[in-house]
């Protein structure tokens, strides 16, 4: 049986909720691999909508087990405050498992980040400003606070007072802030052990055996392929690898054993925080994609930058994660323009580019090139077979696969859990 890895192929808030929660039923395991509560999933069951940014969407269906691997980095206040409201809505969450290995997000680590923020001014990457750039700094600077460190009050505070001689010192001479108390944060991060204990677990010793059983596992990204860190457009990116290869690393499972690595894409584009994002819209389409398409971040709050869609990053996600398949989400979006643009290519400095530009001066100066569609403007939400969109909305969808050079399996009509098409199966 297959292990899968779900991600967002362009800069996030593509429909991932609504695609894991899809397959939710059909899989045994549903693992976030990376990112932390910057990442903001929307659900909808019934006539009930879920808001997630840390717990894995496969919470939500009864008989799938949520992990939450080693890659993430961990809140434990935001953790805490989503079961509880999840408990309180009659949602079941106690197979929910977390890696102790997974890095805790302290209250320092949210202090820096804000403090930082303000402090680039112009300059500024626009995080969620929840600490999550700073946890994974400190990871990497193997001054980090894992969730198994709750268990050793000694080595918590070891690791406390390490972080903080020099957080210190930046606080109080560089930003004018107050030192932070060692005590106040090892009681603070101590109150949560006895409430987080009956989650974690050994999460790469059983997702690998549930593997060897036959079992179904799929892997869940937050954020999107542009912003990774490695791949993304930086500095304008998220602190992990929400690509096809952090499924591994964040989970503890080898690659060979990733059967299909799905990506979702909006069938428009938007971003949210600073950056460059060629097909930018500043006029009437702009505001009636982000009016239609409800497009406000899940956990920013902030309105989405709203373009027309790009090929371009389409293929480049294609590629670097190696994508064997497409889910198309919010096509019904876009019903009632005449003509929908579509980016196949960038002009940059008078050069036709069909592919995205490695330099980031380049890409700052591209140009969209677009080709233009026939709209529709048929209603297409009751739509459940691909034979059941109007022709034109078949055209744009075909068109969209044969640019971005990956099968389109799934196709989203509307927010529900059941306003979609499926064309092939993943599983």
């Amino acid at each position: 049986m297959p292990a899968l890895v779900l991600l967002g192929a362009q800069w996030g808030d593509e429909g991932k909720g609504k695609a894991t929660d899809l397959l939710g039923g059909s899989v045994d395991y549903v693992v976030r691999y990376q990112g932390g509560n910057n990442a903001g999933h929307t659900v909808v069951v019934g006539d009930q909508k879920y808001a997630l940014h840390l717990l894995p969407s496969g919470i939500l269906s009864p008989g799938c087990t949520p992990v939450i691997g080693n890659g993430v980095v961990v809140d434990p206040s935001v953790l805490l405050s989503e079961l509880s409201g999840l408990n309180e809505r009659g949602v079941d969450t106690s197979k929910l498992m977390i890696s102790g290995n997974a890095h805790i997000i302290t209250p320092y680590n949210v202090t820096v980040d804000k403090v930082t923020e303000r402090f680039l001014g112009k300059r500024k990457i626009g995080t969620t400003g929840r600490g999550i750039g700073p946890t994974y700094a400190d990871k990497i600077n193997r001054v980090g606070i894992r969730v198994q460190d709750l268990y050793d009050e000694s080595i918590l505070t070891q690791k406390v007072e390490a972080a903080l001689d020099v957080k210190n010192q930046i606080l109080t001479k560089l930003y004018n802030r107050r030192a932070i108390a060692v005590d106040q944060v090892v009681e603070e991060l101590l109150g949560y052990a006895d409430k987080i204990e009956p989650y974690v677990a050994d999460t790469v010793l059983i997702l690998n055996q549930a593997l060897d059983d036959g079992k179904v596992v799929l892997f869940e990204g937050g954020q999107g392929t542009l912003l990774d860190i490695d791949h993304g457009t930086y500095p304008f990116v998220t602190s992990s690898n929400p690509t096809a290869g952090g499924a591994c690393t964040g989970s503890g499972v080898g690659p060979t054993k990733i059967s299909r690595v799905i990506g979702i894409l909006k069938a428009y584009t938007t971003r949210v925080g600073s950056g460059p994002f060629p097909t930018e819209l500043f006029d009437e389409d702009g505001e009636a994609l982000r009016r239609i398409g409800g497009e406000r971040g899940v956990t920013t709050g902030r309105d989405r930058r709203c373009g027309w869609f790009d090929a371009v990053i389409a293929r480049y996600a294609t590629r670097v994660n190696g994508l064997t398949d497409f889910f198309l989400t919010k096509l019904d979006v876009l019903t009632g323009w005449e003509q929908i643009p579509v980016c196949v290519a960038y002009e940059i400095d008078g050069r036709r580019v069909e592919e995205l530009p490695y330099s980031q001066t380049d890409f700052h100066h591209a140009k969209p090139v677009y080709e233009y569609l026939p709209g529709w403007s048929e209603d297409i939400t009751k739509a459940k077979t691909f034979g059941d969109l109007p022709k034109n909305a078949q055209n744009y969808v075909k068109a969209l696969e044969e640019m971005s050079g990956a099968p389109i399996s799934a196709i989203g009509v509307g927010p529900g859990r059941d306003e979609t098409i499926e064309i092939n199966s993943f599983i």
